[in-house]
């Protein structure tokens, strides 16, 4: 029997590899973007075609690299970040796997142009799937040229499995924040089919915050900053009263790296605790600094997991830190714009400041009795006078307040709920969250908030299905500024948000104006509200293989469902219940929750014996 196992083909290594490192074009974006900063360029310049699919392109006036560095670039576990394996406990640069640029090269038409400062010319290199094409030299600015042509080309499958191209912006968008947020020292340009997506100059952290996440400005971010001798936490957090119902603006980075860590992320909401509402999140931007040899950051091919050893005691000093800088916010507010400073007060030379004074009467006398007004009722009717002993009409008043009919020697309370022979139904709410009702085999208890989630998930899917979306023209046009992911899923979900009723289009970078809303659409923070219809559309996107028009009604009625705790009157209480089983599947919500629940007669039988 001859012998079966044999090395695999270096191209086919790397395209395995590319299936762990590039997912999609966004995880080229991110490689591509991390090798220019550790270049050193201070400008670049991020350029895209059809979501990165057709092209994607890098530019930056980094170090750039010598004819024998461009080629010895795309070879696999080529890096001049690592020597030793000690090195590996003591990194502080991005691209250190060396597996990045191969494993793009595998599935992509590469073309690079670089040059070195000191050299007169540079290189121009093409490869396509593993396979180098031409190498020559050729004129350049200094720096790198990177272009990432049909990416998967020679994989069909792979780039059938792509999201359409505004979801697969939105994923580049979500890469490149996260490293200009942690490199406000660096010009970023960013430029989507010819249009200027992000165009941010060199600045300060908090300016940088502002300038990428569009939603985020001055006056919701409160400086954090704390050091010992375990961690170094800095960076800024939204003050409590500006906290989302969305997560979308929770960010940690650990030696300059975007990382994801639920452990940490519990802790600052743990110093958030009992500061925001119950489903509110708050926003932070933190930034971690510990010492390399206490971090494993090797542990996945996208470097985002990491360890820390330490974890408990950083978990620790991190709440600690978030903590004291919500105290100092509550005890002084400052106005702060490029950095935290307290109030300077500048009078003029020329004019006199007068102390203030203290103006007391010298014949006030504390022992004097001042007589005090008595405070008076005014009776509206018999039972309320002052006569405490005539108890019958004291009765008979509170009676007809509650209205209460005495019959015989019993008092009935006033309930919505029918009695025996009555042609309605009748109808009680218990504890604000459930309707009862009476029903031939006993009691029907109704989930209100799952009941109402029902009937609207039929109403805004009948709408976009039939485009029959009716819409109430806005007096005053609200204006509304989103991420810049949610612009571009706003911009993918135009034509289903427009047949629900809203009369909304584009105005300016990351910004649209709704001139009309759903007639139906109770008064609410428009910007609110369609952020949280965003954020519940991405949440259904991951768990769940939802259609767009599913996913977007559904979307719909969670946000506009009555909550528990809404008091309700009889009439709406019958109108929710018509409008329930008049709906195609009236037993299950739109999540697949029980809405109704039948206690029947022998049940109630069964616990009285």
């Amino acid at each position: 029997m001859s012998d079966i196992i044999r090395l695999l083909p270096d191209s086919v290594a790397n395209q395995i590899a590319a299936g762990e490192v590039i997912q999609r074009p966004g995880s080229a974006v991110k490689e591509l973007l991390e090798n220019a900063i550790d270049a050193g360029g201070d400008t670049i310049e991020l350029i895209i075609k059809d979501a990165g699919k057709t092209l994607i392109q890098i530019i930056d006036n980094g170090c750039g690299m010598s004819p024998t560095d461009a080629r010895m670039s795309f070879e696999r576990h080529a890096t001049s970040k690592i020597k030793t394996a000690e090195d590996l406990f003591r990194i502080r640069t991005f691209g250190f796997r060396g597996e990045a640029l191969a494993s793009i090269a595998a599935i992509a038409q590469v073309e690079m142009k670089t040059r070195r400062i000191e050299d007169e010319l540079g290189t121009h290199l093409i490869i396509e799937g593993s396979t180098v094409k031409s190498q020559q030299p050729c004129a350049c600015p200094a720096g790198t040229s990177i272009q990432i042509k049909n990416l998967f080309f020679n994989v069909p499958a792979r780039r059938n499995f792509l999201k359409s191209d505004p979801a697969e912006l939105r994923h580049i968008i979500e890469e490149f924040e996260r490293v200009v947020l942690v490199n406000p020292g660096i010009a970023f340009n960013f430029t989507n089919n010819g249009k200027p997506l992000f165009q941010l100059p060199k600045s300060g952290l908090k300016q940088r915050i502002a300038n990428a996440m569009g939603t985020v400005n001055f006056e919701k971010l409160i400086s954090v900053n704390q050091e010992t001798n375990v961690v170094k936490v800095s960076g800024f957090i939204g003050k409590p009263e500006n906290a989302r119902k969305t997560k979308g603006e929770q960010y940690f980075f650990a030696n300059n790296r975007y990382i994801r860590h639920p452990y940490l992320n519990h802790a600052v909401e743990e110093a958030f605790h009992d500061l925001i509402p119950e489903g509110y999140f708050p926003s932070y931007f933190l930034f971690l600094e510990v010492d390399p040899a206490q971090i494993d950051i090797n542990i996945h091919p996208t470097k985002t997991e990491v360890n820390f050893q330490d974890h408990q005691t950083i978990y620790a000093i991190l709440r600690s830190a978030v903590r004291a800088s919500i105290g100092k916010y509550s005890l002084s507010s400052t106005l702060d714009f490029d950095a935290e400073q307290s109030f300077n007060f500048n009078f003029p030379k020329d004019k006199q400041v007068n102390a203030p004074g203290i103006h007391i009467n010298p014949e006030f006398n504390p022992f004097t009795k001042n007589p005090q007004p008595e405070l008076r009722l005014t009776p509206g009717s018999d039972y309320r006078s002052n006569d405490t002993n005539n108890w019958e009409k004291l009765y008979e008043g509170l009676r007809q307040e509650a209205g209460t009919e005495p019959i015989g020697q019993t008092m009935i309370i006033g309930s919505n709920f029918g009695t025996e022979g009555q042609g309605d139904r009748g109808f009680m709410q218990l504890q604000n969250r459930y309707i009862i009702t009476k029903v031939k085999s006993g009691l029907m208890v109704i989930d209100q908030q799952a009941a109402h989630e029902r009937i609207l998930f039929e109403r805004y899917l009948d709408r976009i299905e039939q485009k029959k979306g009716m819409a109430q023209q806005q007096l005053f046009p609200h204006t509304v500024k989103l991420s810049a992911p949610d612009t571009e899923l706003v911009n993918e979900l135009l034509g289903e948000i427009s047949l629900l009723g809203f009369i909304i289009e584009p105005f300016g970078p990351n910004t649209f104006i709704i001139n009309g809303t759903p007639a139906d659409l109770p008064d609410e923070n428009i910007q609110e509200f369609l952020e949280n219809v965003l954020e519940n559309y991405k949440k259904n996107q991951l768990g769940l293989k939802l259609d767009r028009k599913s996913n977007l009604a559904r979307s719909m009625a969670r946000n506009l469902a009555i909550r528990p705790g809404k008091v309700l009157m009889t009439e709406e209480m019958q109108s929710l219940v018509d409008d329930l089983f008049a709906c195609r599947v009236p037993n299950l919500s739109p999540s697949g929750k029980t809405i109704t629940v039948i206690i029947g007669t022998d049940d109630l039988d069964k616990r009285f014996n």
